[in-house]
C-alpha cells in the first residue's frame, strides 16, 4: 500500500521550513478568520424575538365589510377630507357638500354612516357592511 505523504527528504532545511510556516500561518488564519464569524450578532430570521410589526397604517381605521373585504380610512383636515387607503393603493376624498357622512371623488363614494358605512368605486368595487374595527 503506497503511502500519501510526500517524503520531503528530497527538500532542503530552508524549503521545509517555509513549507511549515506557510502551514501554520494557514491554520492561524482560518481560526482568525472563523472566530471572527463567531463575534458576528446575525440576526435570526425566522426566530420568535421580533415582534410583527402592526398592518394597520398610521393613525388610520380599518373597516370590515361583507365577503370579508376591508380597507382603511384615515380622517384629514378635521374632517373635511379622507384618505382612502385599499390593500393595493391609496385615493383622497373629499367632504360631499350635501351630505354630513359622505365622502368623494367623483367615482368613489364612501358613505360612513354610523355602525355601518358603504363604499362604491364605480362598477369595479362595492363594499357593503363595513363596521368600523374599534382599537382596543
Amino acid at each position: 500500500m503506497a503511502k500519501l505523504r510526500p517524503k520531503l527528504g528530497h527538500l532542503n532545511k530552508t524549503s521545509r521550513m517555509n513549507m511549515t510556516i506557510t502551514r501554520v500561518s494557514m491554520f492561524l488564519g482560518t481560526m482568525a478568520l472563523l472566530s471572527a464569524c463567531s463575534s458576528i450578532g446575525f440576526s435570526n430570521t425566522f426566530g420568535s424575538s421580533n415582534k410583527e410589526q402592526s398592518r394597520t397604517p398610521y393613525n388610520a381605521t380599518e373597516y370590515i365589510c361583507d365577503n370579508n373585504q376591508h380597507f382603511y380610512v384615515r380622517m384629514l383636515n378635521n374632517g373635511k377630507d379622507v384618505w382612502l387607503i385599499y390593500p393595493t393603493h391609496e385615493v383622497n376624498l373629499t367632504k360631499s357638500s350635501d351630505s354630513a357622512q359622505r365622502y368623494t371623488s367623483g367615482v368613489i363614494a364612501l358613505d360612513i354612516n354610523g355602525d355601518t358605512s358603504t363604499l362604491n368605486d364605480g362598477e369595479k368595487i362595492a363594499y357593503t357592511g363595513c363596521k368600523a374595527q374599534i382599537k382596543k
